[in-house]
C-alpha cells in the first residue's frame, strides 16, 4: 500500500519538467494540481513564467488540464486565461476525476503524467489512476487548514519511506 505513496519523479517546481523528457517516457498529457503546484495557494493569476511553461508543452503537443480540490471561482479565474481545461472539487485522491479527465483528453493512462505538490492528494490519486506521477517541492510553506493536516501526515510517510530506502530526496 505505501508503493501508492511513491511518485515516479520528484523535482523542485514544474520548470524542471521538460517536454521532451516527458515525450521520452511516452506522456502526451499532464493532468496537473493548481494550488501550490504552480503557483502559490493565494495567487489568483498565472506568472509569465508558468504562461510561458504552458506554451512550451503545447508548442510540444502536451495537453494539459489543470484538477483541483478547490472551488470553481477560483479554479477558472486561472485555468480560462490559459486556455486550458480544468476540473474543480475534484475530491482527489479519488480516481473518478483523475479517468473522467483522462477520457476526455482522449489519452491512455500510460500516456499521463500527473503533477502536484501533495502526496496525499495527487500522487496517491495518480498512482491509484494508473498514471506517471511527479511530485514537486511546494511552491510557499503555507497551507489552508486541510493541507496543513495532510502534510503533517505526509512527513510520516516520507520519514518512514526514507528509513526504509525508497527515498533519497530531502522535503
Amino acid at each position: 500500500m505505501l508503493k501508492k505513496f511513491l511518485p515516479n519523479e520528484h523535482v523542485k517546481s514544474i520548470f524542471e519538467i521538460h517536454p521532451e523528457l516527458l515525450k521520452g517516457k511516452g506522456i502526451k498529457g499532464i493532468i496537473t494540481d493548481l494550488d501550490n503546484t504552480l503557483v502559490a495557494w493565494d495567487v489568483k493569476e498565472a506568472t509569465s513564467e508558468v504562461v510561458e511553461w504552458f506554451k512550451l508543452m503545447k508548442e510540444h503537443d502536451i495537453s494539459v488540464t489543470i484538477i483541483s480540490n478547490n472551488n470553481r471561482e477560483r479554479v477558472s479565474v486561472f485555468s480560462e486565461p490559459l486556455d486550458t481545461p480544468f476540473v474543480f472539487s475534484a475530491r482527489k485522491p479519488l480516481s473518478k476525476a483523475f479517468k473522467t479527465t483522462a477520457k476526455k483528453m482522449n489519452l491512455k493512462e500510460e500516456e499521463i503524467a500527473v503533477i502536484g505538490d501533495q502526496i496525499l492528494t495527487d500522487v496517491l490519486g495518480g498512482n491509484m489512476a494508473g498514471f506517471y506521477t511527479i511530485l514537486v517541492v511546494p511552491i510557499v510553506q503555507s497551507d489552508g487548514k486541510i493541507t496543513r493536516f495532510n502534510r503533517k501526515i505526509e512527513r510520516r510517510i516520507l520519514a518512514y519511506m526514507r528509513k526504509k530506502g525508497k527515498i533519497s530526496w530531502e522535503e
